[in-house]
């Protein structure tokens, strides 16, 4: 396990420093933003004044080791726009991010995992052949038009639920969360929902796919022959050898759930770190940005290498292969 751990180690090494060349340097070649930092009357000495503090005088490649010299001491550096450091701003969005992801990914477990189980052992009955065929929506939908149809059912006409922000929030050890109010889990089902929709019909499909092959398989049949309750042979036979796939895919969901909320969040005016993104792209606050990027795939390489332990764990003969 220890060769294991050490290999994923140094692939997400390698893994942060491609992004943050591709992406400091992609990020660079996007505007101008002492355009939108210095008013348009500002002398020239100005600007010059501005060019210099901010860094952007040097050339590019000097910015970057500079940056990458002082990201390895944890310092990302400072938001053009707001003055203060990147990671700061980045830091006081993820609990908002973090109860939202956390909120879809229950609900993806909790109504994507029975209704596959469901879809798998009915697969040749009504119920799952439209389970299967409703699942198709989840895919197909897409994210910001599903959101604005959440928004009028229940916001607008229904007003069962509100439409945007975040609710009240208490300060739980001096993070501010709103999973402890009431107001608070009423904004988050509208979003947390809208963001579960896809990952649901995902589960749900791989679950179903699982059973179905499960139930042919030898060990499922020799289980029925010995004389073993139905729901033992799911639980313990069935659902058991299906949980590998299945616990990765949630995995790394769960990343890509951290990362590509930007949408959602937007759509709802949540103030996590996607819709700063958002509202940082638009002021090219280059550092806000590339500070976010790398911040999201370190997050999205560490979930990465739990589940592959996790899967590890599970399969014992994937550390059997890594060994060899």
């Amino acid at each position: 396990m220890l060769i294991f751990i050490l290999r994923r180690l140094m692939q997400s090494l390698f893994v942060l420093l491609a992004v943050s060349l591709v992406v400091f340097f992609a990020v660079y070649a996007v505007g101008d933003p002492i355009e939108l930092l210095v008013n348009a009357e500002a002398s020239e000495a100005d600007r010059q004044a501005m060019i210099r503090r901010l860094g952007l005088d040097l050339p590019v490649w000097q910015q970057y080791t500079s940056f990458l010299f002082r990201a390895l001491q944890g310092d990302l550096g400072n938001s053009f726009v707001h003055g203060v450091p990147a990671i700061e701003l980045i830091v006081q969005r993820i609990p908002a991010t973090l109860e939202l992801v956390l909120v879809a990914i229950t609900l993806t477990i909790v109504i994507g995992i029975p209704l596959g189980l469901l879809a798998g052992l009915r697969n040749d009955q009504p119920t799952g052949r439209g389970l299967m065929a409703g699942s198709v929506l989840g895919f197909s939908l897409p994210s910001f038009w599903q959101g604005m149809v959440l928004i009028l059912c229940f916001a607008v006409w229904l007003r069962w639920l509100p439409a945007a922000g975040r609710g009240d929030t208490v300060a739980v050890f001096g993070v501010p969360l709103s999973l402890v109010t009431a107001d608070g889990w009423k904004h988050v089902m509208l979003p947390a929902v809208n963001l579960a929709l896809a990952n649901i019909a995902l589960v749900l499909r791989l679950t179903a796919t699982g059973v179905v092959d499960a139930k042919t398989q030898e060990y499922v049949k020799f289980a029925r022959a010995k004389g073993l309750k139905p729901r033992r042979i799911l639980t313990r036979h069935i659902l058991r050898n299906i949980l590998i796939p299945v616990v990765t895919v949630i995995g790394m969901e769960f990343g890509s759930l951290i990362a590509y909320s930007t949408i959602t969040e937007t759509v709802f005016a949540w103030p996590g770190m996607g819709k700063l993104l958002i509202d940082s792209i638009y002021q090219l606050d280059r550092p806000v940005v590339v500070a976010y990027v790398m911040l999201v795939t370190f997050i999205f390489v560490m979930i990465n290498m739990l589940v592959d332990m996790l899967y590890a764990a599970l399969d014992p003969r994937v550390q059997l292969q890594e060994s060899e």
